[in-house]
């Protein structure tokens, strides 16, 4: 068997298996049976020259060789649909299948509803929406736009500022009760904090004051979490004082479950930006959901313009 054996059908049964780790689950997606995909990773695998997945009985997982000719095998297929699009006159057209991927707590909170509008308006685009908090390799995930909050360090994607996040200091009634209420920054190493743990210097509170000083406070606390939800439930139990995006908190604020302490001193807000594959930015449909983001963005509470 030779190069020319390296069929498409035989690299997406593999880059499935791939991203699912099961032979099984993949059989079932695709319709056929299971020897059929064994089959095919057999032949690829003759065809390359090189085992590229290592199996198991529970599991199915990439060698070293698999891993390097996954990251090449993805993008050959993204090029083959870019060709077949534009060959069939469908980059022109509101159909098809786009892949997001969302910070988690915003995406539950506010980017689900934003998609739920944007395929009522265009109800032919399917829409496939991860969320996860942690740098994914886009092009690896099969990812076409991704929406970041913070720094960014990819610069092999196109990126789009869509604002900025105001960040609140925000704690229950409840707490407040128990506790007492900070009057000044200086008093916050006293009372008990609610920490990000996935995200550096948290130890640290940085604010900004009414005249523009900048002040730098011990933060501690017995609770810290990865994840905003669990943070904002936090919060509502009384567990302690964070500082919170406006988006994560606004009903809750709304509705009195928590209170803003310390109002003429805010955490410094964080960058939302739009991450796009430079190879997908051309299709239609990731277009129109780009530009519908963009637009509809600034109604999320406390995102301001873009810097």
């Amino acid at each position: 068997m030779d190069r020319s054996d390296v069929t498409l059908e035989r690299m997406r049964t593999f880059v499935r298996v791939a991203e699912r780790g099961s032979l099984s689950a993949v059989a079932r997606e695709l319709g056929v049976g299971q020897s059929t995909v064994t089959r095919h990773l057999r032949e690829l695998e003759d065809a390359v020259g090189v085992p590229l997945l290592s199996r198991t009985t529970r599991r199915v997982t990439m060698t070293d060789e698999g891993s390097r000719y996954y990251a090449d095998a993805v993008q050959i297929l993204r090029l083959v649909q870019q060709a077949g699009d534009e060959a069939r006159g469908t980059r022109g057209a509101s159909a098809g299948t786009i892949r997001i991927s969302c910070t988690a707590a915003l995406g539950v909170l506010h980017i689900s509803r934003l998609i739920f509008a944007f395929q009522d308006r265009y109800p032919d685009i399917g829409v496939d929406l991860s969320l996860t908090d942690e740098r994914i390799d886009l092009v690896r995930e099969g990812v076409d736009i991704a929406l970041r909050l913070g720094p960014l360090t990819d610069s092999s994607m196109k990126l789009r500022a869509l604002g900025q996040s105001r960040r609140l200091l925000v704690a229950s009634p409840a707490y407040l009760a128990a506790r007492g209420r900070p009057a000044v920054p200086q008093d916050l190493p006293d009372h008990e904090g609610i920490r990000m743990s996935n995200i550096a210097g948290s130890d640290t509170l940085a604010l900004q004051g009414p005249g523009g000083e900048r002040h730098a406070v011990p933060f501690g606390g017995r609770f810290r979490v990865d994840h905003g939800l669990a943070a904002r439930e936090a919060l509502v139990a009384g567990r302690g004082i964070a500082p919170a995006h406006h988006w994560l908190v606004d009903d809750l604020l709304a509705a009195g479950r928590l209170e803003v302490i310390l109002p003429g001193y805010s955490p410094p807000p964080v960058t939302l930006s739009m991450l796009i594959v430079p190879e997908r930015a051309g299709i239609a449909r990731v277009r129109l959901l780009v530009d519908f983001l963009a637009e509809r963005i600034g109604g999320i509470p406390g995102i301001g313009k873009p810097r």
